[in-house]
């Protein structure tokens, strides 16, 4: 994961711990992910054999990943933050040189809505590598799925 330790970063945090998959985030300082988070994680990680990194230097975190994955630099509510955000997240922009260094058959993953340029060039998310709007299809069949379950409940 490249960008803010934010709560997608935390959700993707404790679903790799579960599932046995070797997790790396890269944010700037001051923009980890939680500390209780990462301690809850690192206890599922241990018994699951899988790895917790923490990174200031996103070129290590995605060096031979299988899937790259961003989240906007700012979130509703942080709209006043946008300009110095922007600055201090520039060199953690998922873009062309970065993915370079992943594995040849990685994805890149945004869970939209995406700021092209900010987080994302536009040749990553439109490019051969990225799986961003077939993760947002998926993304739409399985609410549908949720909808269709709490409202036959009482089935």
């Amino acid at each position: 994961y490249i960008g803010d330790g934010n709560n997608v970063a935390t959700s993707l945090l404790y679903a790799c711990a579960h599932f046995g998959i070797n997790y790396a985030i890269a944010s700037p300082e001051g923009y980890d992910l939680p500390a209780s988070a990462l301690v809850k994680a690192a206890e599922i990680a241990t018994r699951n054999g899988i790895t917790v990194e923490t990174l200031r230097d996103p070129k290590v975190a995605v060096e031979n990943a299988d899937i790259i994955y961003t989240d906007t630099w700012v979130s509703m509510g942080q709209e006043g933050e946008t300009e110095q955000r922007r600055k201090l997240f520039l060199p953690y922009q998922v873009n062309t040189d970065l993915i370079k260094r992943a594995n040849s058959n990685h994805i890149v993953l945004h869970c939209l809505p995406a700021h092209r340029g900010d987080e994302i060039t536009d040749d990553v998310a439109d490019g051969p590598t990225s799986a961003i709007f077939q993760q947002a299809e998926n993304r739409l069949h399985a609410q549908k799925a949720i909808l269709v379950k709490l409202l036959a409940l009482d089935k």
